[in-house]
């Protein structure tokens, strides 16, 4: 059976887009589905979520990132033989055996400079995963907040996609050309991908018109606005500082709204 894979995009930052990614990937991990994190964001907020600095920087050297993946570094060891695929992938993550990860690099700031004359550019990581991607359930790839090559490459990807927005105006106006441009970009890699829902993060920051911008968009968008909205708390930041996902953290009602939120995407994807 294929996997579900599942990119969450945006094309703002700031809209909590990288807690949603990672806690709903421990969330799939802990309901014994099998499952894989790629970071495709170059500021590699999904990785130091789930593994420090110094993990990272020995692992990127000797294991190589998602950014071999994509073609910015070369995947080979010291005498230019290829390392294994199965190399760049972090297990246990969370020690956790059903969570793994691909982490990111900051290479992937120029990866469109780098790949500018290369050709199929938006399937390298479709074809890279080929090998391994089946022995997972789920598939969570946490996507720049743009729609250059990285999130590219997750879109052409996924089975499905999950806008996260914050409840401020700019984010609520951008939800529509969002969905256009990855309508425009499936169509034009024949690639089929399924909006599955709006997640409505970062609630209780201060923003301008919040109470209008949440109700548009779910006067706009119907059902397709998940019930449970994300509210800020320190928890989804000390978490992640922590190492660990909300789930095991003190501030209950963050980690209930995280599984609240979780449950009702596997619900949409199919999962349960």
């Amino acid at each position: 059976m294929s996997p579900t894979i599942l990119s969450c995009v945006n094309l703002k930052g700031g809209v909590g887009k990288t807690a949603i990614a990672v806690n709903f990937a421990a969330y799939c991990a802990r309901q014994k589905l099998k499952t894989l994190l790629v970071d495709l964001d170059p500021q590699t907020n999904a990785t130091f979520s789930c593994i420090d600095i110094d993990e990272w920087e020995s692992h990127a050297a000797t294991n190589g990132t998602v950014a071999d993946l994509l073609g910015v570094r070369r995947h080979a060891t010291a005498d230019g033989a290829e390392r294994p695929l199965e190399s760049i992938v972090v297990r246990d993550v969370f020690d956790d055996e059903d969570l793994h990860l691909i982490p990111s690099h900051l290479d992937l700031f120029t990866v469109d400079l780098d790949l500018a004359s290369t050709t199929a550019r938006e399937t390298r990581l479709r074809r890279a995963l080929l090998p391994i991607v089946d022995d997972y359930d789920v598939v969570v790839c946490d996507c720049p907040p743009n729609l250059t090559i990285p999130t590219q490459n997750a879109l052409a990807l996924s089975t499905h996609y999950v806008v996260p927005i914050s409840p401020d105006y700019l984010s609520g106006i951008g939800v529509g050309l969002l969905l256009k441009r990855v309508k425009k970009l499936a169509d034009e890699l024949e690639h089929q991908i399924e909006h599955v829902g709006i997640v409505v993060s970062r609630v209780g920051r201060p923003a301008l018109h919040r109470e209008q911008t949440v109700t548009a968009v779910r006067q706009q968008f119907k059902g397709l606005v998940l019930d449970q909205q994300i509210s800020e708390r320190v928890a989804v930041s000390e978490s992640a500082a922590e190492k660990r996902s909300i789930y095991t953290h003190s501030d209950r009602v963050s980690a209930q709204e995280f599984s609240t939120m979780s449950a009702d995407l596997c619900k949409r994807l199919g999962l349960v």
